[in-house]
């Protein structure tokens, strides 16, 4: 058998995959029930997911940055912060012949994020800018859900009334935070996982201290001490799973920044912990004498 039939051997094959998955595809893609868009090769969620969602937190600062401020934060070696032409500086940072490609390429990169616009953003760009920003937000949270710095970015935009372009009520952020807690926890491999479903249970709990404050509060102590203990889960799982790093040496693979953050983030989120176990002990204090019943609202499960 010749090349060229072997090729249109493989061609013709091909094509009558393609136009099977075409015919069985579309009655999924019609069928209500289900969520579309659909996880195309199972990338939210999985390995690759997560390699993309912390290769978007440049693009994502950026468009934030812009929305929020004004400006856009450069970081380049021998460049002033304030803007002023230092030629000594400038002469000691000069790269050498060999580099000269390479600080091309990073000067590309950067002349798509520079503003040439003497004047500064006006609203109807930094509100374009922000949406940018949560729309980036929502596709990297999607990628891997237990993205720390994703998850709570993204609970960030929905909470702040300045901030959000799609202000969202107690409900939405609450779903967000559930969902979070209840895919990290799932994960078995990375203690860091553990400390994302923290953060989101100290949101759910600030938001019902928030919601306490109001006239007509909709969530009870009861509810709020359920995730306490959700915390408390998470921050016990994270040391666990930390442990066994310890024996499986995977921590080394990881460099002393990232190990330093989840120090940090582990021992914020234990503050949080004591300050919100004291701020329920004094909201009871405060109900134990009012008469009537517990206030209805949400209904927050526990994950």
């Amino acid at each position: 058998m010749t090349r060229i039939h072997t090729h249109s051997i493989s061609l013709g094959l091909i094509g009558s995959g393609v136009i099977a998955w075409a015919l069985a595809g579309r009655p999924l893609t019609v069928d209500h029930d289900l969520k579309v868009p659909l996880n195309p090769m199972g990338i939210n969620g999985g390995p690759y997911g997560e390699v993309l969602a912390m290769a978007m937190q440049g693009p994502i600062n950026t468009y934030s940055e812009i929305g929020i401020s004004g400006q856009a934060h450069h970081h380049g070696d021998g460049e002033q912060c304030d803007g002023h032409d230092d030629h000594a500086s400038r002469a000691k940072s000069t790269p050498a012949p060999k580099h000269s490609f390479k600080q091309f390429l990073t000067s590309l990169e950067e002349a798509t994020e520079a503003r040439t616009n003497p004047y500064s953003a006006g609203e109807a760009l930094k509100r374009y800018l922000r949406r940018q920003a949560e729309d980036k937000l929502r596709f990297a949270y999607k990628l891997d859900p237990s993205h720390y710095g994703n998850y709570n970015a993204l609970h960030f935009f929905l909470t702040e009334p300045a901030v959000s372009t799609r202000p969202q009520l107690t409900r939405a952020a609450a779903k967000l935070a559930e969902d979070t807690i209840q895919y990290s926890l799932k994960q078995e491999n990375d203690p860091r996982a553990a400390l994302t479903a923290a953060a989101a249970a100290t949101n759910i709990l600030q938001l019902m201290f928030d919601d306490s404050k109001s006239t007509a509060p909709m969530f009870s102590t009861q509810q709020m001490r359920q995730f306490l203990s959700v915390l408390d889960y998470s921050l016990a799982r994270y040391e666990t799973l930390a442990k066994q790093w310890d024996a499986s040496k995977n921590w080394e693979l990881l460099s002393p920044q990232r190990i330093t953050e989840c120090d940090d983030r582990f021992h914020f989120m234990t503050k949080i912990r004591e300050t919100s176990e004291k701020t329920i002990v004094r909201l009871e204090s405060g109900l134990q004498h009012q008469a009537g019943g517990e206030p209805q609202g949400l209904k927050v499960s526990k994950s």
